[in-house]
């Protein structure tokens, strides 16, 4: 743990000051010290212009976080008219997948609406509403949709059933010909050496969801809440959507009644937890993604220091005591 913090440190004295709040320079500082892993951090208040950042340009393991993409690419679509969100697909037993998410404990021939897929694919990370998506949208577009923003880091890199695959191909190169439908009902690898898988697919990038930088992921949310990425309907739907989280335990975990949050997790515990979202305290809106990896702590200590990075913030900016 204190490599990792002297290495987070050295990122922070680093920092070129121009252009970024000294103030909450030093709050970051401080707070740096509590990330028992590598971490990213990029925030901008809306309404001053005001930036800080440490390590917001460096490559980080995405997990779930970029489902935002996802989420933006069928917004579009459906802005367009080339999806209809109130249309429902059938989930089938080889659609269901592991992990985050409901669809997965219901029978299999529910039939959601697209915009329910959606919605469970952001607010439980829902990972058969995700492959659902991404199986509408197609991977490839999602991609080409970043590159046309100008999105260099940011990659969807393959489906969470991709995933779980590949722990298993880990374990023993024979698994490469399970199906999906397998993979579920297997579940995950329970030997002496699945620890050590784990911190390998959360750290080896050929095993990544996505990739992201902190500063990409806080540039993504600024766009979606200036309504660049969408008309004012789609950009409504998506603000309204991150916004109904289910998950607070990192964020919003110190802010619970103060400030409202829209917000995305990512994670592969015990090893990787990431959140990013959009603030909106008294003071105006403010953009945080903090990407933490690498974690050889405490999961529940990496939680409380992104909540503590997000109560700080709000204090130095927001206008919240």
């Amino acid at each position: 743990m204190k490599g990792a913090v002297g290495l987070l440190a050295l990122g922070l004295l680093a920092w070129s000051p121009a252009g970024q709040s000294t103030t909450l320079h030093a709050v970051l500082a401080r707070a740096a010290t509590e990330f028992p892993g590598r971490a990213g951090i990029w925030v901008k208040h809306l309404t001053t212009g005001e930036t800080a950042g440490v390590r917001d340009g460096e490559m980080f393991n995405s997990a779930s976080v970029i489902k935002i993409p996802v989420l933006v690419l069928a917004l579009q679509m459906a802005d367009r008219g080339e999806i209809n969100l109130d249309e429902r697909l059938t989930i089938r037993k080889e659609d269901i997948r592991g992990g985050s998410g409901i669809f997965r404990h219901h029978d299999a021939g529910l039939q959601p609406t697209l915009r329910d897929v959606l919605l469970q694919m952001i607010i439980t990370s829902d990972n058969t509403a995700t492959d659902l998506m991404i199986g509408v949208v197609g991977r490839q577009r999602v991609n080409q949709l970043l590159d046309s923003l100008g999105y260099r880091a940011t990659r969807l890199r393959m489906t969470t059933g991709d995933l779980f695959k590949w722990i298993w191909v880990l374990t023993d190169s024979a698994n490469a010909r399970m199906s999906q439908r397998e993979v579920f009902e297997r579940g995950f690898p329970s030997d002496s050496g699945m620890a050590a898988r784990i911190f390998r697919v959360a750290q080896d990038s050929t095993y990544w969801l996505g990739t992201m930088t902190a500063r990409e992921a806080g540039r993504m949310l600024e766009e979606l809440q200036l309504g660049k990425l969408a008309g004012k309907s789609g950009t409504d739907e998506m603000l309204g959507i991150l916004r109904r989280q289910f998950y607070s335990s990192r964020l919003p975990q110190r802010l619970q009644f103060q400030v409202g949050i829209g917000h995305k997790t990512g994670d592969i515990p015990p090893v990787l937890g990431n959140d990013v979202g959009v603030m909106y305290p008294p003071a105006g809106p403010i953009v945080i993604a903090v990407f933490v990896n690498q974690n050889r702590g405490d999961f529940f200590a990496l939680e409380s220091a992104i909540g503590a990075v997000a109560r700080d913030v709000a204090r130095a900016w927001g206008g919240v005591k």
